[in-house]
């Protein structure tokens, strides 16, 4: 076997092998003489068929089977002597004449080849206990309770029926009986009866609450509005419908008094329990932004320390998925670049550099979490589905059986989970200092961070 190396560019490179036609030959033999004892021809005792015979059934089919095996293992050889890391699946060119390839198969020419590839960078991983993270704390205050609680009270807020005549306005409660077509042909959901719609709620599709205001009960409208284009429904998205919506009952929102008997119709012992229940889920949203924050800056920290060049196939497969999804939303809001005050080409540009960030950020962790022996177990698999279950009531054993069969979407699971212990590894390292900042310090540029990280 010969190997050249035929092209060294960054992080690609490229190989043509040469396999002699001898070679080949003596491995299928090889192979052969095993099949001798499976297969049964007529004529022929079980075990007794002529290798000689065997080639001039079975010879194409197991000579592409050996050069098949034979690509794959000199592959391996070659990646594993060289240390290559694989970024991307190899790249293998194979003769494509047909007389060329009717020899190689006949065993009459030697089986040539090239192989390219795209490895992963050696990564020098930085002395994590050299990392400062400053990590921000939030006290929950009586205020955050009171505000907490008025937000709860005011989705809980009880509706009294309007004056007869009177005029539906925003954030009045609707209720309505309608029926929904597309170019006159009803379609299917478009019908409900007896639902109730909060005008400026944004709970209906855009445009929909809009053209209630101003509906008294027992009157009937047309409605005409367009499904987003990213809509749930392939058959519905993006297209135009008509709703004939009658208005059963007019109501105007009250004020809620936030006492012990308010508490109860949640479910809760009094106001005291009220608060206290509130007060914890905000300690827990706290903690939440907390981690975020703190994991945020971790990344920054790993960035900084970390610069190589990133496997540009995976630098531009992440920027494909990005920018797909970006497209995407700008097109079902009826958006343009210029609404962002922005160009195509500088928002390319940004999505580029953090795609790299991605990638590199990515094989960092990779590198830390197998020099560590840092793995997801199943178990720890097993909680995230449940988890999820629990987040769709109903539908619980919808979600299991989902990602019991779906190893991709398990995978995308087992990701974030082994993230996050590399983070508590790097974190137990580190030196972590506390600082009190206010809520609004907390949540500051939150969506920027979630857009670069």
């Amino acid at each position: 076997m010969q190997v050249t190396e035929t092209l060294v560019e960054g992080l690609k490179h490229e190989f043509q092998i040469s396999v002699p036609a001898s070679d080949l030959d003596a491995k299928a033999d090889v192979k052969l003489v095993e099949l001798k004892d499976k297969v049964k021809l007529n004529g022929f005792r079980p075990g007794k068929v002529p290798v000689s015979h065997l080639k001039k059934v079975y010879g194409r089919s197991v000579m592409a089977e050996t050069i098949d095996q034979t690509i794959r293992d000199t592959n391996t050889q070659i990646f594993t002597e060289r240390g290559f890391r694989l970024a991307t699946e190899p790249k293998i060119t194979m003769p494509t004449e047909a007389k060329e390839v009717e020899d190689i198969l006949s065993g009459k020419s030697d089986l040539t080849y090239t192989v390219s590839i795209e490895v992963v960078p050696a990564i020098a991983l930085a002395d994590f206990k050299s990392f400062t993270v400053e990590k921000p704390v939030v006290e929950v205050t009586d205020a955050d309770v009171d505000e907490a609680i008025k937000r709860i009270a005011d989705q809980n807020r009880p509706y009294a029926a309007k004056a007869e005549g009177a005029k539906a306005e925003t954030g009045d409660r609707v209720t309505i009986s309608f029926k929904g077509s597309i170019d006159g042909v009803p379609f299917d959901g478009g019908a409900g009866e007896g639902i109730q719609v909060v005008i400026g709620a944004g709970q209906f599709i855009p445009g929909f609450e809009e053209q209630l205001i101003g509906i008294a009960a027992n009157e009937t409208r047309t409605l005409k509005v367009s499904f987003p284009k990213n809509y749930a429904s392939e058959k519905l998205a993006g297209q135009a419908a008509e709703f004939e919506t009658t208005a059963t009952a007019i109501e105007a929102p009250q004020d809620s008094v936030v006492d012990d008997e308010f508490a109860k119709t949640l479910g809760l012992e009094s106001l005291d329990k009220l608060k206290e229940a509130a007060r914890e889920r905000l300690v827990a949203e706290f903690a939440g932004a907390t981690r975020q924050k703190v994991k945020r800056m971790l990344l920054d920290r790993l960035d900084e320390a970390h610069r190589f060049e990133a496997p540009p196939s995976l630098v531009e497969e992440e920027f494909n998925l990005m920018w797909n999804s970006i497209k995407a939303e700008m097109e079902s809001g009826g958006k343009t670049f210029a609404d962002e005050d922005t160009t195509e080409e500088a928002a390319k540009e940004e999505y580029q550099k953090i795609a790299d960030r991605r990638v590199r950020l990515g094989l960092v962790l990779s590198e830390i979490g197998e020099k560590n022996k840092i793995t997801v177990t199943d178990d720890e698999v097993s909680r995230a589905v449940i988890e999820r279950a629990r987040q769709m009531p109903g539908r619980e054993k919808e979600v299991w059986d989902y990602y019991r069969s779906n190893t991709n979407a398990l995978a995308q699971l087992r990701a974030p989970i082994y993230e996050d212990k590399v983070v508590d590894f790097i974190l137990e390292l580190a030196t972590v200092t506390e600082k009190k900042v206010t809520r609004e310090d907390l949540y500051k540029d939150d969506d920027a961070e979630k857009s670069a990280a």
